[in-house]
């Protein structure tokens, strides 16, 4: 079986360093060139030593050059959407990780990927237990009332609140099927205290040092409360599944939004 040659945009930074540094380990997957708008077209040592690929800012040249069957995009949001409409029309499947993206960039993605007959992968969170988390948050989330997010990162992190924990507030709020119960403080003596709101979930976000990805999920009731939380220490913890995307979205005619379905995860119910 060929191996899926994957291309890493956004390949300088620490998650494209991540992806090719797994890229390198798995026998399935082969990185053959990088995209980064600071890239000076010189060739790239890949980690651990594992030999070197082209290194180029333009994605166009690249593609035409080194003919990957998957992009892997950990860049900006602002950076993916044009890249995205690039490999498409190149007929080079997708695996985006980047946060950030709106709602319509997401609907052009889908757009983009059934004209094209072109498969693509998007999460806003590839740990396995980021997944599992969010899987869990949607079952409890038919049975509580109330529920606030609490996601921590590290200080570097650009947006707020984080593209995983809007994704869990969106998907808990559709397997409930209706708004959350949301506690108003009648008096913010500093306000902005209770944080952001999705359909009654209150969003807080942390940003410090010390920090890489974190998130808790409170849900309430009368007497009791139920805490889902992640706690992600390492950039590894996304690889496993990252890989999995990238030999899976050779596969596909569509795009797949979330790790659920490639993982096999169904619907639990009680």
């Amino acid at each position: 079986m060929d191996r899926v040659r994957t291309l890493v945009h956004g390949a300088l930074g620490k998650m494209g360093q991540e992806v090719l540094r797994a890229a390198c380990h798995d026998p399935a997957v082969e990185p053959v060139a990088g995209v980064d708008s600071r890239a000076d077209n010189t060739d790239l040592t890949l980690p651990d030593g594992c030999g070197r690929i082209p290194l180029s800012p333009d994605l166009e040249s690249t593609l035409q050059r080194c003919h990957p069957d998957v992009l892997v995009d950990f860049s900006t949001a602002e950076a993916t959407m044009p890249a995205v409409r690039v490999a498409v029309r190149h007929g080079v499947s997708l695996v985006i990780g980047t946060t950030g993206l709106s709602a319509a960039d997401i609907d052009e993605i889908r757009s983009l990927c059934q004209a094209n007959k072109t498969g693509a992968v998007v999460a806003p969170n590839f740990a396995l237990a980021g997944v599992m988390m969010i899987h869990l948050a949607k079952i409890a989330a038919r049975y509580f009332d109330h529920a606030e997010i609490i996601e921590m990162h590290h200080e570097q992190k650009v947006d707020a609140p984080s593209g995983t924990a809007v994704t869990t507030a969106r998907e808990m709020v559709e397997a409930r099927g209706r708004p959350f119960s949301y506690a108003v403080a009648t008096r913010e003596t500093i306000g902005g205290t209770r944080g952001g709101q999705h359909e009654g979930i209150a969003l807080h976000s942390v940003r410090m040092p010390g920090l890489l990805a974190h998130q808790e999920i409170i849900f309430g009731a009368p007497g009791q409360t139920l805490k889902i939380r992640l706690d992600q220490i390492s950039r590894e913890a996304f690889m496993p599944c990252v890989m999995l995307a990238v030999k899976r979205a050779v596969e596909l005619k569509e795009a797949v939004f979330g790790l659920e379905s490639i993982l096999g995860l169904g619907e639990e119910r009680c």
